[in-house]
């Protein structure tokens, strides 16, 4: 597997989008309204004070992206937030893991000490485990914090990983 990560640019938001927007519509793992319009995915998913990855094959098709940004404000800016998606062809082919990695890399890079996610959704399991055997562990559960569209409520869970040794 053969996979290159680049910083997201203005021109690549149209392939982006293509990768995002069927997970969004999909409902099962983002807190977004289903019909999020490409503007507010845009605006949710890029931030000024973060790093914005897409990731391509040896082919140059994209195979996922991920957006990496501080968690909190002030006293806990050293803390970051990142979240993943993967092209639904380019499942199941250990992309997340490799992707999860290198955000963990990058986070580092720019300083943060610890990398948490606020919110995977329980019945995710392909990226539960992606996200444990990238050293993620999960550190709390929020009961039926997630309307997911066929299985009604599930589970939440907040995943950390301190990145400074």
């Amino acid at each position: 597997m053969k996979l290159s990560v680049a910083e997201q640019t203005e021109t690549d938001w149209p392939d982006v989008w293509s990768v995002l927007e069927p997970a969004f519509r999909a409902g099962e793992s983002y807190p977004l309204p289903r019909d999020v319009s490409e503007a507010d995915a845009k605006t949710y998913w890029i931030k000024t004070d973060g790093y914005n990855a897409i990731a391509r094959d040896d082919t140059g098709g994209i195979v996922g992206v991920y957006s990496l940004r501080p968690d909190q404000g002030g006293p806990g800016d050293h803390i970051c937030n990142a979240g993943y998606v993967i092209a639904e062809a380019a499942r199941g082919r250990g992309y997340a893991v490799a992707l999860c990695r290198h955000s963990q890399e990058q986070a580092l890079a720019m300083g943060f000490r610890g990398m948490k996610f606020n919110l995977v959704v329980a019945s995710n399991t392909a990226a539960i485990a992606a996200w444990q055997k990238a050293g993620m562990a999960i550190i709390g559960t929020v009961p039926r914090a997630f309307r997911h569209p066929h299985l009604g409520l599930v589970d939440a869970h907040i995943m950390f990983r301190r990145l400074d040794g």
